[in-house]
């Protein structure tokens, strides 16, 4: 680690880690962005409390990291941070991710993290949960990870087809499911960082696995989904306010409680879309 080292006291043996000593407000010098990616590769999931992170400042820490991505094609935005994407939710706006996922595994290139600040949150309830990847896929048994490796799947856009039908039946998921598109994803990939191995589907945008018959793609990966969310592989978030946590979204799926309706949920996001230190070692080894 660099002389602008941070604090790290993991949170589970398998993933998470709580940061300290670190104001993440400051304009930080490029030897804590390294540390901070350094610790996120490794954990997997970094959280800094009592970190009042404006939305310009919010911005501007993950474009350090990579390219951040546009807009949201539906969620508001913070003022004067189009890039930061706000989450509100309540009765009236009920969340529609309170499913296992990683993040836009229906793109070719899914994005490399996120970082999500809590504005306010609900008196109880509204936990966030993580899990490895890798550690799901550690613990198969070598029988069948030599099943899975060679074996792609099919995601799409998933559940997200509700946003776009209205409630007298009249649609534009035709429309939606061309514009996000679709991608094929190995069973197991290798984390291009570590080389890990990781058990790479989820229950939201995980659809069917070829080369099987959808009775058997059911079957498998009904059983995949529920091997993934053990509680050994996961750790667990209680939401206070100005939390900050960033997560490598390669190597997690994450998991939002819709446990707090009636109450107030409101939440600051930025995806970075690329890791743009792997990418330079990558142009480097070329």
């Amino acid at each position: 680690m660099s002389k602008h080292s941070i604090s790290l006291a993991p949170i589970t043996p398998v993933i998470g880690a709580m940061v300290s000593d670190i104001d993440l407000n400051a304009d930080l010098a490029d030897g804590a962005i390294d540390d901070i990616y350094e610790a996120l590769v490794r954990h997997r999931v970094l959280v800094f409390a009592n970190q009042p992170l404006e939305p310009v400042a919010h911005q501007a820490l993950a474009a350090r990291f990579g390219e951040i991505d546009k807009p949201h094609q539906i969620y508001p935005h913070a003022e004067g941070a189009p890039n930061v994407t706000m989450l509100e939710n309540d009765e009236d706006r009920p969340p529609d991710t309170a499913e296992w996922h990683t993040d836009l595994t229906f793109y070719e290139d899914p994005p490399f993290a996120s970082i999500l600040r809590s504005v306010t949150v609900p008196e109880v309830g509204g936990d966030t949960l993580w899990m490895s990847l890798s550690a799901a896929f550690d613990a198969l048994s070598n029988g069948m990870k030599a099943d899975l490796e060679g074996l792609f799947a099919h995601h799409d856009m998933g559940s997200f087809r509700n946003n776009f039908v209205q409630p007298d039946g009249s649609h534009t998921v035709n429309e939606a499911m061309a514009e996000m598109g679709h991608a094929l994803h190995p069973i197991v990939k290798d984390h291009p960082i570590t080389g890990e191995k990781l058990l790479y589907v989820n229950s939201a945008y995980t659809q069917e696995i070829i080369g099987m018959t959808k009775g058997e793609s059911d079957r498998l990966l009904a059983y995949l989904f529920n091997h993934m969310t053990q509680p050994e592989f996961q750790m667990r978030l209680r939401w206070t306010p100005n939390t900050v946590v960033m997560w490598d979204n390669r190597s997690t799926m994450h998991y939002a409680c819709a446990d707090y309706l009636p109450g107030y949920r409101k939440m600051h996001r930025v995806t970075v879309i690329n890791d743009r230190r792997h990418h330079q070692r990558a142009v480097a080894d070329e």
